[in-house]
C-alpha cells in the first residue's frame, strides 16, 4: 500500500513567521477567487459565479487544517497564539466578504439564470446555503442595520477565539499530600506532578486527574474544593466574553426582526423552532427526574451512612455513583482500566470498524506537531484505493485543548480535473497517559469516548461528497452528533469487548462475570447523566432566548435545578463551557436530539447484526460518506428504510416498556 506521509502537511514547519505566512496567502488566494467572481464580464454561471465561492472555502478551510489548528495543540505558547490569531483572521476576512453587496449581486444574478433554474443534488443545494448565508449577513436589512451586523459580526469572532484560548491555557491545581488522596491507587498518585511545596502534589484540571478524583477521594471537602475549582476555569476572563456575546447576539436577532438568537439559529436546524426544543425537553424532563429523584436518594442514603450531613451536591454523584458499582455491581473503574490498554483497545476499533465498513488501515509516519500524535491512512477494501488518513494526539499537554474532539484539516470534495481530495482529521483528547512501568490504560468511559470521536472521524474521512460545504460532519448541528453516539453502543456490547479486552499484564480476557457486572450497570445512574445534559441545554437555550435583559446568575440558577444537585455557591461554570461559544449556541440540545437517531440507527443493527458488513456498508454508502450534501432526514430515511422514531432512545432511558 506504500507510505502516504507524502500527502501530508508537515506540522513540524509550524512557527509563527509560518503560520502568519499561510494565512496571509489564504487570503490573497481568496481575494483573488472573490474578484473572479465580481469581475466576470460574461453571462453569469455555475463556473464563474459559484465555484469560485467554493474554492474560497477549500482555501480558508485548509489554511485552518494547516495554521489555525495549531492553536489548539502545538507545545509553544508563541505558536498556539499565531494559530488563534490565524483562525481569527480566516474568518474574519471570510464574514467581511459575505456583506459584500457586489458578491451578493453577482450570486442574485446568477440565480436568476436559466441554468440555476437547471441545477440539481449538491450544486443546487449549494446555492441555496450560499444564499442563506448571504441572507444572514442582512443585504435585505437597512444599511445601518447590516453595517451593524457587520460589526457585531467581527466581534463575535473575536470573542469566539478569544474564550477557547483563556479555557485552553488556564492553570489551576488542587494541591494534595499523599495522605489526601485515599482511595485512588498508586498510577493515579504516579501521575501527579509534583507541587513546588515539598511533598505535595498537583491535582491539575486535566481529565485524567479530576474525574478519577471525583470518583474516589474519599475526603468530601477536597472533592468539592476540586469542583470548585474546575467549574471556575476562566472565569475571571471569560464571563465578561460570554455576558457580552449573548448581549450580541439578541442584538444581532433583533436586527433581523427576529424573536431571539435561538429564533435566528434553530431555521438551519432540523428542530426549525425554540418551541420544538422545548417540546423535546418537556417529553422527557418528567420521567427523568422522577427517576432522578430515586437515584439521588439511593445516594443520600449512602452519604448518611457515612455520617456526612446535608443534601447530595454535585461533587458527590461520582464518588457514590462509583462506589454503587464496585459494591453491589463488582465493577471497580481502576480494575477495569487494567485490561484496557489503549494500544489494544485501537486495535480492537480499527479492525471492528474496518470489518463493518470494509475499510484497512495503516499506520504511517507522517511530519506531526508532537510524539505522541500516530496517523492512520485509510483504504477501500474493494480496490484498494487510499481514501484518507487521520492523526490522533490523546495525552494532556499543558495548553492543549482541553476536552475531546474531532477536527477537520482536509475537506473532501471533488477536484475541478474530477479527482478527489482526499480529506484528513485528527482526534485531539486528553485520556489518561501512560505511566511508569505501565501502558495507557483507559477507563471504560474513555474507552466510550474514544468510540464516540471516532465516530466523527469516520464521517470525515469517508466521505464521498462533491462540496468542500458538504463534507463528512458539515450536517445539519443538530444531527452532527448521531454518527459519533451510535459508535458508542459497540462499547458496551459483550462479544466486542471480547475482542480486544485483554489484561496489560498477564494477557488474561476480561472476565466474563466482571463483563456481564459491566454491561449490567451501563444505565446505573443515567437519569442523573441526562438530567445533567439537559440542563446545559437548558441553560443555553435561556441564554439564546427572548428575553433581552438576561440575569445569567438566575438562568445558570434555573437551569442547574434540572440536574437535581444545588448549584455550587461561588462558581459560574458556563465561563469553561466552551461549547457556547465553539458553535454549539442554540445547539446543545443536539447531544441528546441526535441521540435519538443514533438509537434509532443503532435499532437495524441490533435487528440485523452489530457487525453485519452489509449494515455497515448501507450505513457507510447512506450516512457517512454523504455527510451534508442532503437533509439529515432524508439520510434517516434513507438507512432505516422508514421514517425514523424516538422509540429506541425512550426505551433505553425507561420512559417507554
Amino acid at each position: 500500500m506504500g507510505n502516504h506521509a507524502e500527502e501530508m502537511f508537515d506540522y513540524t514547519a509550524m512557527t509563527v513567521p509560518a503560520i502568519e505566512k499561510i494565512a496571509s496567502r489564504a487570503i490573497d488566494e481568496a481575494e483573488r477567487l472573490r474578484s473572479e467572481v465580481l469581475d466576470a464580464d460574461k453571462p453569469r454561471t455555475y463556473g464563474n459565479t459559484l465555484a469560485p465561492l467554493e474554492g474560497v472555502e477549500e482555501v480558508l478551510s485548509r489554511a485552518f487544517g494547516e495554521a489555525g489548528f495549531m492553536g489548539y495543540v502545538h507545545t509553544d505558547p508563541e505558536v498556539r497564539a499565531a494559530g488563534h490569531a490565524c483562525s481569527e483572521r480566516l474568518s474574519k476576512w471570510h464574514t467581511d466578504m459575505a456583506f459584500d453587496p457586489k458578491l451578493y449581486q453577482a450570486v442574485e444574478a446568477f440565480r436568476s439564470t436559466a441554468q440555476a433554474g437547471t441545477l440539481t443534488g449538491e450544486r443546487e443545494r449549494y446555492l441555496e446555503f450560499v444564499g442563506r448565508d448571504l441572507k444572514k449577513a442582512g443585504h435585505h436589512l437597512p444599511v445601518d442595520s447590516q453595517a451593524r451586523v457587520k460589526e457585531l459580526s467581527a466581534r463575535m469572532i473575536e470573542l469566539g477565539v478569544a474564550f477557547a484560548q483563556n479555557i485552553a491555557e488556564y492553570e489551576d491545581a488542587l494541591e494534595v499530600t499523599r495522605e489526601d488522596l485515599d482511595g485512588l491507587p498508586d498510577t493515579y498518585i504516579d501521575s501527579l506532578p509534583p507541587a513546588e511545596e515539598e511533598g505535595k502534589l498537583r491535582v491539575t484540571m486535566a481529565y485524567p486527574h479530576v474525574i478519577p478524583f471525583m470518583e474516589n477521594a474519599s475526603r468530601r471537602d477536597l472533592r468539592q474544593r476540586l469542583a470548585k475549582k474546575f467549574s471556575n476555569r476562566a472565569v475571571e476572563a471569560n464571563r465578561p466574553i460570554l455576558e457580552e456575546a449573548v448581549a450580541i447576539r439578541m442584538e444581532i436577532a433583533t436586527l433581523f426582526g427576529e424573536p431571539s438568537w435561538a429564533h435566528h439559529r434553530l431555521s438551519e436546524r432540523m428542530a426549525k423552532t425554540p418551541e420544538t426544543v422545548q417540546g423535546f425537553y418537556d417529553l422527557l424532563l418528567g420521567p427523568l427526574q422522577e427517576a432522578g429523584r430515586r437515584e439521588v436518594a439511593r445516594i443520600a442514603e449512602l452519604l448518611e451512612s457515612d455520617g456526612e450531613q446535608g443534601p447530595v451536591q454535585s461533587w458527590d454523584w461520582r464518588y457514590y455513583d462509583n462506589r454503587i458499582r464496585r459494591t453491589e455491581y463488582g465493577v471497580d473503574q481502576m480494575e477495569v482500566a487494567a485490561y484496557f490498554p489503549l494500544d489494544r483497545v485501537l486495535e480492537g476499533m480499527l479492525d471492528l470498524t474496518g470489518e463493518m465498513f470494509r475499510i484497512e488501515y495503516q499506520r504511517v509516519q507522517a511530519p506531526v506537531w508532537h510524539e505522541d500524535v500516530i496517523t492512520y491512512a485509510v483504504f477501500d477494501d474493494e480496490s484498494g484505493e487510499h481514501i484518507s488518513n487521520f492523526h490522533m494526539d490523546l495525552f494532556p499537554r499543558e495548553g492543549k485543548f482541553s476536552h475531546a474532539a474531532a477536527f477537520t484539516l482536509v475537506k473532501g470534495r471533488r477536484r475541478p480535473d474530477g479527482s478527489y481530495q482526499k480529506p484528513r482529521s485528527a482526534i485531539v483528547a486528553n485520556f489518561t497517559p501512560p505511566s511508569e512501568g505501565n501502558p495507557a490504560l483507559l477507563q471504560h468511559s474513555e474507552v466510550l469516548t474514544l468510540f464516540h470521536e471516532f465516530g466523527h472521524i469516520l464521517h470525515q474521512v469517508l466521505t464521498r461528497a462533491d462540496s468542500g460545504r458538504f463534507s463528512g460532519t458539515s450536517t445539519e448541528w443538530d444531527f452532527v452528533e448521531a454518527a459519533s453516539q451510535i459508535m458508542e453502543n459497540w462499547t458496551w456490547q459483550p462479544e466486542i469487548l471480547a475482542r480486544f479486552a485483554f489484561h496489560h499484564q498477564t494477557r488474561e480476557p476480561l472476565p466474563a462475570g466482571l463483563l456481564k457486572r459491566l454491561t449490567g450497570a451501563k444505565l446505573l445512574n443515567i437519569a442523573i447523566s441526562k438530567l445533567r445534559q439537559a440542563s446545559f441545554g437548558l441553560l443555553d437555550m435561556a441564554l439564546h432566548g427572548p428575553d433581552p435583559e438576561k440575569d445569567i446568575d438566575e438562568i445558570l440558577e434555573r437551569s442547574n435545578e434540572v440536574s437535581l444537585f444545588p448549584l455550587q455557591e461561588g462558581t459560574f461554570s458556563p465561563a469553561s463551557f466552551g461549547h457556547l461559544m465553539g458553535g454549539y449556541d442554540a445547539g446543545y440540545y443536539g447531544y441528546l436530539w441526535s441521540e435519538v437517531f443514533g438509537d434509532d440507527m443503532w435499532r437495524r443493527f441490533e435487528e440485523e447484526g452489530i457487525t453485519n458488513p452489509e449494515v455497515g456498508m448501507d450505513y457507510r454508502r447512506e450516512v457517512l460518506e454523504v455527510g451534508g450534501s442532503r437533509d439529515a432526514i432524508e439520510t434517516l430515511r434513507s438507512f432505516l428504510g422508514r421514517e425514523p422514531d424516538n422509540g429506541a432512545f425512550l426505551r433505553k432511558l425507561g420512559i417507554t416498556p
